[in-house]
Order: structure tokens, then sequence, then C-alpha cells
């Protein structure tokens, strides 16, 4: 009864403040919330991009994970991305009111194999999660979950972002490697890493793949995850794109080269089941080459990690 309570008041405050902006009084960059509760979110405008790029990743098991091949790409219309990813708080809102039953076991430290019981309530950090930290070992079925809730209750259209949205925010602009530009060892003023903190934490049991060259020699003051917010944000106004945790997105992931279409902003679909969906931005477990923007993870729907969570996108 007391889940059910706590339900109907969170979902009668959300559709009392569901009333967001629209593109005509909106401008790229402004933020805004639907709710109190509600994720706040950043207005991304149209334009285009170069999508990809000539790199190609050695994976786990010998696979070659190509980033190509480089293609133009335009974004149509004005959509809005998550300011930050979405977290502890925000997601238990969500639990709380529909008594949704998200993984029940998760990935933790590197493993490849899921532990019953490690879940977004306990993803085996060795302390409880904080409400600011972005949420983790939820599966993409779970983000999606939490979209259509959120859709329902504001009245407004909440997703995943595309995969081409979610690197046109990540790069906000920019032509070079990284956001910032092209020296990788300034990720630690934008981003959580597999950093000098990271790799001094007597509970790594590897290196997250990383070595030499590819490692990142600076300090970004967090062992593990970090509160959402806490580097600084791109060009758009939003934080966290690299690093922290991955974030699912909604396309289903082709293995090789892009398909040759779509060249907008629609995500990549397939007719029957996806074998595995899109992620991005890497995490603080992951070796520094992963966190370019151009990086492309692909996992099946219902993994879930502890360096795995999403970020929101909505229409207008």
């Amino acid at each position: 009864m007391k889940r059910i309570v706590i339900g109907v008041v969170i979902g009668l405050a959300l559709a009392a403040c569901a009333s967001g902006p629209s593109t005509t009084a909106m401008k790229a960059g402004s933020a805004f919330r639907d709710c109190p509760t509600c994720p706040e979110m950043v207005a991304i405008p149209p334009g285009s991009f170069s999508m990809g790029s000539d790199v190609i990743e050695a994976m786990r098991g010998g696979e070659m994970r190509p980033e190509g091949p480089i293609r133009e790409m335009k974004i149509t219309k004005f959509f809005a991305a998550g300011k930050y990813e979405v977290t502890n708080k925000e997601f238990g809102v969500f639990i709380d009111a529909t008594g949704y039953k998200a993984a029940d076991a998760c990935q933790v430290w590197g493993g490849v194999d899921v532990v019953k019981g490690k879940t977004w309530r306990e993803p085996d950090y060795g302390r409880p999660p904080r409400d600011n930290e972005p949420v983790v070992c939820v599966s993409w079925r779970d983000a999606k979950a939490y979209a259509a809730w959120l859709s329902k209750t504001t009245g407004k259209n909440y997703r995943l972002l595309s995969e081409a949205e979610w690197e046109y925010t990540a790069k906000a602009g920019s032509k070079s490697i990284w956001p910032w530009g092209d020296d990788a060892q300034r990720i630690c003023e934008f981003a959580n890493s597999f950093d000098k903190v990271g790799r001094a934490d007597p509970r790594q049991t590897n290196d997250g793949g990383a070595g030499g060259a590819e490692q990142t020699h600076c300090s970004d003051g967090y062992a593990i995850v970090a509160p959402v917010g806490q580097f600084k944000p791109n060009a758009f106004g939003v934080y966290d794109t690299i690093g922290n945790v991955w974030e699912w997105t909604e396309d289903c992931s082709a293995p090789g080269l892009y398909p040759d279409k779509p060249r907008d902003q629609t995500a990549v679909q397939v007719t029957g089941a996806c074998d595995k969906r899109a992620v991005r931005s890497a995490s603080w477990r992951t070796r520094l080459s992963r966190h370019r923007p151009t990086f492309r993870g692909r996992d099946p729907e219902p993994t879930a990690s502890n360096i795995f969570g999403f970020r929101i996108g909505r229409d207008f």
C-alpha cells in the first residue's frame, strides 16, 4: 500500500510539472527540467558533423572493431540530451513509483560473469552508491523502461539517444580527436577515466587493457565512479559524455563497418531480435583510447555491469 501511495503522489507531481519548453522558446544549450524529479536536460541544436574515424580497435578475443567509414551526418531537428548521466536518485524515483524489477545480477570489477545480488542498489563499490552518482548495473531494457515511464508521466517523448545524436552531443562542434582538442592527457579536466588514482586502487584486478602510451598519466581524483558534473562540461553544456560510465544508446549495433544508412539522427534498427546494442563513453576503469567519442562499444541488451549506465534523450 505504501508503494502505491508513493507512486500516485510522484505521478501527480510529475504530471503537474509536464510543461517543458518548445523549440520556439529554446536556444542551443538551454537547460530545463520537465518536473522537479526529472533529469535536467540540455537543448541540442540541428547541425552536421563527421561521424566515426579511421581507427580500428583490437578487442577481447581478437575482434577488430572499426570506427568507420567516416560519414557526414545531418542532425535535422532539435532534441534534448541529459545534462548528466541518469543518477541513482532519479532512477530510484522510477523504481518507487512503479515497483519495476531491474537487473538482479551484475558484472563487477571487470568480471564477465554476473554476480547475483549485485544490483544498482549494491554495485560492489565497497560502500553504498550515492544519490548523485550515475546509476549502474542497469541493462538496456532497464534504461528503456525508465524512458517509457518518464514519457508516460510527463507527456513528453523521452528515449535513449541514437548513436549519431550521442556522438554529435559528445563532440559538441569539435573537429579534433577529443572534444577539448588533440591532447589526450587533458582528459582529467573533463572526465573520470582509468587514471593514476584508479590504477593505484588495490581492488583493480588488471590495468583496464591499458598499457604504455595508452595510459592516462594524470589524476582525476576518483578511483571508482564520480558524482555527475564534477568535471568541465563540453561546448553544449553537457557533462560526462567522456568517461564515468558507459552509456546505452538506442541503436542496434552491427559488427564491422557502419551501415550506409541512416545519415541523420535516426537510430539503426533491424528486423527481428537485436544481438547487441551500441554503448558509448567508456568508464572509470576503461583504457584511454576507448574514451574517444568515436569509439563504438556494443553489448547484449540484458548486460548489466557496474560500469554501465545511461543518458536520457527527449524530443521537442
